[in-house]
């Protein structure tokens, strides 16, 4: 059974989501899993579909970045899947670990992947560092900081901290934090 796996990291990125599921319908899958998650936070669904695939099925992704977000990652999501007879193909790579070239081009292209994720990342640091430098870096506003009277006043009125985050679209810990820094 080919059982596909799309995965966007926002609400926003709807349309990737959509093009993902079209085409692994377009290929066969015959259950699909899908979830909008972080590639960094918990992916519940993506074990659901670790779980569910079986001997002799093949897990469907249209690109290597939807399932794994490191090549370690990747090799421990392939492990579970051999142990189980279970197969990978990635679409856009034209790979699948059913055959033994399948397997080494995914791991000569998941390091590349690796790689190209820690060159931007480094660059993205130093243009912040030399954006800093120059003054025009000022990072994020602090938008808890803002709603500090807010937040003051519904905590007077004895509204739950989890009820003042949510109703003002700010973290709880945020909350927290104005709250401790109004009684230092």
């Amino acid at each position: 059974m080919l059982v596909g796996y799309a995965r966007t990291s926002t609400l926003d990125q709807e349309a990737g989501l959509e093009a993902q599921l079209r085409e692994l319908k377009i290929l066969g899958c015959e259950k699909v899993f899908q979830e909008q998650a972080s590639s960094i936070g918990p992916r519940m669904t993506l074990e659901q579909a670790l779980e569910f695939t079986r001997e002799g099925d093949t897990l469907v992704v249209t690109k290597l970045d939807r399932l794994a977000r490191s090549v370690p990652h990747m090799w421990e999501i392939i492990r579970t899947l051999q142990a189980k007879g279970v197969g990978i193909r990635i679409v856009n790579m034209g790979i699948d670990t059913n055959t033994p070239t399948g397997k080494l081009m995914l791991n000569v292209l998941g390091g590349v992947a690796e790689f190209e994720r820690e060159m931007m990342l480094e660059r993205q640091r130093e243009g912040i560092a030399k954006a800093k430098a120059e003054g025009k870096y000022q990072g994020r506003k602090p938008t808890a900081r803002a709603k500090a009277p807010e937040i003051k006043m519904l905590h007077a009125e004895g509204v739950k901290l989890s009820e003042i985050a949510r109703r003002l679209g700010i973290g709880k810990a945020s909350v927290h934090r104005v709250l401790r820094e109004q009684m230092l």
